[in-house]
């Protein structure tokens, strides 16, 4: 049984990521695409990498969606980086909830993304797109509040 720590983002999402940040560079992308920036933990060169944000109560959150995915170990490492939305351009901090802390978002991921879930269970990271089947992975998928820095 494969551990769920483990798992990594599917090989196409990283073209496909590329393919929307190029979109949003030549701005024809239809919405707004938050990209985060950090050092590579090895090379110290800049990681971009699109995620979804949940916004809730003037705090703002990001889940680590596949578990073994390099721009969370970046995350880890760093601690620091640069968000990217529409508005320009933030210096931020991330911080890693424990996991009592993290049921609460993981339970609003799937109304917020559900195609991100999608995913997340066709490569097996959770059994379905549902709240619950969020919860499950609490400790499992980071969660990192975003915070002014």
């Amino acid at each position: 049984m494969t551990d769920l720590r483990d798992i990594k983002p599917p090989a196409w999402l990283k073209e496909m990521n590329e393919g929307l940040m190029a979109q949003q560079r030549s701005g024809t992308l239809e919405f707004d695409l938050p990209v985060l920036t950090v050092p590579g933990r090895r090379s110290g060169l800049p990681r971009h990498t699109p995620l979804t944000v949940l916004e809730r109560g003037g705090e703002r959150f990001v889940l680590g969606g596949f578990p073994a995915a390099d721009w969370i170990r970046n995350v880890r490492a760093a601690g620091r980086g640069t968000l990217r939305t529409r508005g320009g351009d933030e210096r931020v901090r991330l911080v890693e909830l424990d996991a009592a802390a993290a049921l609460s978002v993981l339970r609003e991921w799937p109304a917020l993304t559900p195609d991100g879930v999608e995913m997340m269970r066709d490569a097996g990271v959770v059994a379905d797109v549902t709240p619950a089947a969020m919860e499950a992975v609490a400790g499992i998928c980071p969660v990192f509040r975003i915070e002014a820095g």
